[in-house]
């Protein structure tokens, strides 16, 4: 597959990399080389930066609404245009399949855009209090909602279109302008929007600026770093989060985070347990278990972890799994070799400690970054397959004895990004529900993402949220301004 010339969006125009470097972009699938993506330098970062912070101070595109709505309009109109052009990148780089990537990677985020420019402008960004007096003189006070600035989105290689509008769409909708630094394995999804903005909407140069990188450590130090970036918002692993949140406290940037997960599926005792089993397979495995929300934890009452176990193996042992174009296909191969070998390893742990059911393979294609759906029974709550991030396609089933417990168990966890019950009594999933520590709680199959719908992490899956009105709040700060009445 052939792709346009490696580019960055920097002030506004779309160029090579300082030094003109550009690194490889392998297809995941079978490990060839797609073509060149440009490879960003400190200097480029810093320039992005430099731009970013020019067109928040000195345009008016914080304050002009209608222009932002406009701007993102003509944004999402480019992309449905090139829609076909996005899946075939996307299935290529992310090593998606197509059966996945069309509804979930690009459509809904595409359509999803919506929800944002509409709540620009209906957003009541001035809220007057009732006036007092104050030592002795009448006071008329108002809240006023502001942009916060210069934001630095990071973002990761699994949905990166999802996840790149995720962050840049509130961000300009609220009067933020952006540099985006995008994951160094999908730089394609982001170069081709740096593409779309600079040649088909009428953003003002500096107001979002996109970053490809080999070197994304170097890249995301400048950014959580300098002191012009007023807030970061990043996706990615727990471990890199700490880090910048130690980075970013010292200089006070605003923060959010949404971080790895362990989501548990808890099955009470009275649940359709082959279903609840089938379903949570189908969570685990989907995009090979590369999804920071995915339920890769089944809790079931240890007088159902037969039937459980067997539900769960007829229907891994039948998930399409393979090469991405495969419509029939819904795990297809893991990001790159890195990630490969650390879901192995989490493999060979987990014999270990528990017992392999099925799958767990690497050797059945003779190129690409494959590993077979694995399910593991009877796993101990304090076995590293249980209490660690895989993102890869395993399932550990746990049994438990009572409801007591089974919460417990599913709250036994650093992570709380999301969780599932299923009950035959919704009533009674819905007070379990209440118990579980997590951000997002899908009960019998329900599902909870969407636009308006606010997703973020409890303990150390994140803080902060996406989506929703709470989503488009992250990027806003709070003035009260006073005067006499």
């Amino acid at each position: 597959m052939a792709f346009e010339q490696p580019v960055l969006l920097i002030d506004g125009e779309l160029t090579s990399a300082e030094s003109g470097a550009t690194y490889d972009n392998i297809n995941p699938a079978d490990e060839t080389v797609l073509g060149q993506a440009a490879d960003a330098s400190v200097h480029d970062a810093q320039h992005a930066v430099s731009a970013a912070r020019r067109a928040f101070d000195t345009t008016g595109w914080k304050s002009d609404t209608a222009f932002r709505q406009r701007c993102l309009a003509q944004l999402q109109d480019a992309l449905r245009e090139n829609i076909q052009h996005i899946y075939d990148i996307t299935v290529a780089e992310v090593g998606c399949p197509r059966s996945i990537t069309e509804p979930v990677q690009v459509d809904g985020p595409v359509d999803g855009m919506s929800f944002m420019i509409d709540l620009a402008g209906t957003y009541g960004y001035a809220r007057p209090l009732p006036d007092r007096v104050t030592w002795g003189v009448p006071v008329h006070r108002t809240v006023l909602r502001e942009p916060v600035g210069v934001v630095a989105a990071i973002t990761p290689w699994n949905y990166p279109l999802m996840l790149n509008l995720a962050k840049i769409v509130p961000a300009l909708a609220s009067g933020c302008t952006v540099v985006l630094k995008a994951a160094p394995d999908t730089p394609w999804t982001a170069a081709m929007l740096g593409r779309l903005i600079a040649e088909h909407t009428d953003i003002p140069p500096g107001v979002i600026n996109v970053l490809t990188s080999s070197s994304p450590a170097e890249i995301g130090e400048v950014l959580i770093n300098h002191p012009d970036v007023n807030a970061i918002s990043f996706t990615g692993s727990t471990a890199t989060g700490r880090h910048i949140m130690e980075c970013a406290s010292r200089t006070i940037k605003r923060v959010f985070l949404e971080l790895g997960g362990k989501s548990a599926a808890v099955a009470l005792p009275d649940a359709d347990i082959s279903a609840a089993a089938a379903a949570t397979v189908s969570q685990a495995v989907m995009h090979s278990g590369q999804g920071c929300a995915a339920t890769t934890r089944l809790l079931v009452h240890r007088d159902h972890l037969e039937i459980a176990t067997e539900a769960a193996a007829q229907v891994m042992s039948t998930v399409g799994h393979g090469d991405p174009n495969d419509p029939d296909v819904v795990s297809g191969p893991l990001i790159n070799a890195r990630q490969r070998e650390r879901v192995i390893d989490f493999i060979e742990s987990g014999k270990r400690d528990a017992k392999l059911v099925v799958g767990g393979e690497s050797s059945r294609f003779h190129k690409g970054f494959y590993v077979a759906p694995a399910l593991f029974t009877d796993v101990p709550n304090d076995s590293r397959i249980a209490r660690e991030e895989i993102f890869g396609p395993v399932l550990v089933i746990t049994g438990y004895h009572t409801e007591d417990e089974a919460l417990a168990l599913a709250n036994d966890s650093i992570y709380g990004l999301a969780g599932a019950v299923f009950s035959a009594d919704v009533a009674r999933a819905q007070q379990f529900a209440a118990g579980l520590n997590t951000g997002s709680v899908s009960i019998n199959g329900a599902m909870w993402l969407a636009p308006d719908s606010p997703f973020g992490g409890h303990k150390q899956s994140g803080i902060g949220t996406e989506h929703g009105v709470e989503g488009f709040e992250e990027y806003l700060t709070v003035k009260t301004v006073a005067r006499p009445a």
